[in-house]
């Protein structure tokens, strides 16, 4: 997709973003490597729901994170060869969760809610992993199974719920938590000692001290299958290139929604918008904020 050819204010997202999310504007260093970057490992793709992982992992590569290793939750892997994307590396989520090389880990998008996903789950949570964040099925599986994951005091946690999952994690109904959505992140937030994102048209960020961020960009376009899995792959991306956690959180969040701006401005949305395209216009417009 060319971008330049339905070119949007750019000046204007780029001081957008030099006075909310300078970390986005941020050049490369010309001595810099993959490492230089973080490995992103993402846990998930349980059977029939290999995309939502496969998403994740390209949106995290598209926002410039150095490597990115998959672990399906499966005994054997569906996929030896993504042809796609290519640089995704694939292996089993029971491999995986063991290997020490990860800078940050994404868990849920697409894991299943069994007792098996819980336990790669549970895997993540009590090992010595400072940077963990947990999408989809993931926030079913800390109510579901609460006394598998009892309280931590990681302070690089984030969980990603829609209201849906939120009102399972509070016990409350949808309405409930549309209606209060305030209260909503900030009692997860104190719940889990963790930055909370709550999706939806203006999305809130909260941090465990219970200070609210209201996200302003995005349109109806973002209502796809996948988006979701796609803002994971951007905060765990952002995340393993150093950037702090609130920090890196509020800006996946803002360029998650920025792009799907983009996209409309190159009239691919907000109708039929595809949730792999919302990456590639993230890493367009970063890259242009950024020259």
């Amino acid at each position: 997709m060319n971008f330049h050819y339905f070119l949007p204010d750019i000046e204007a997202y780029r001081n957008y973003a030099a006075t909310r999310h300078p970390c986005l504007l941020t050049p490369r260093p010309k001595n810099s490597h993959k490492g230089t970057f973080g490995t992103v490992g993402i846990v998930g793709g349980a059977e029939g729901m290999c995309g939502a992982v496969l998403l994740a992992g390209e949106a995290a590569l598209y926002a410039g994170c150095g490597k990115v290793i998959i672990g399906f939750n499966q005994d054997t892997l569906p996929l030896p060869v993504y042809e796609r994307t290519p640089e995704l590396m694939l292996d089993t989520a029971a491999k995986l969760v063991y290997r020490n090389n990860i800078d940050i880990w994404i868990a849920g998008c697409g894991m299943g809610r069994n007792e098996s996903a819980a336990r790669i789950l549970n895997i993540l949570w009590k090992g010595n992993y400072p940077k963990l964040v947990l999408d989809a099925d993931a926030t079913y599986l800390l109510a579901a199974y609460p006394k598998l994951f009892t309280r931590t005091t990681r302070r690089d946690l984030v969980l990603t719920p829609h209201p849906g999952e939120a009102a399972y994690l509070l016990g409350t109904s949808i309405p409930h938590i549309q209606n209060n959505r305030t209260w909503a992140v900030r009692e997860l937030a104190s719940r889990y000692y963790c930055t909370v994102v709550l999706k939806g048209r203006k999305s809130l960020v909260c941090d465990a001290y219970g200070t609210v961020y209201t996200n302003n960009s995005g349109n109806p376009g973002l209502a796809t299958a996948g988006s979701g899995d796609v803002l994971s792959g951007l905060i765990g991306s952002l995340m393993a290139q150093g950037i702090a956690t609130n920090e890196a959180v509020k800006a996946a969040v803002w360029l998650h929604g920025a792009a799907a701006e983009i996209l409309a401005y190159a009239q691919t949305g907000p109708v039929g918008l595809l949730a792999g395209e919302i990456a590639q216009a993230a890493r367009w417009l970063r890259n242009q904020m950024a020259a």
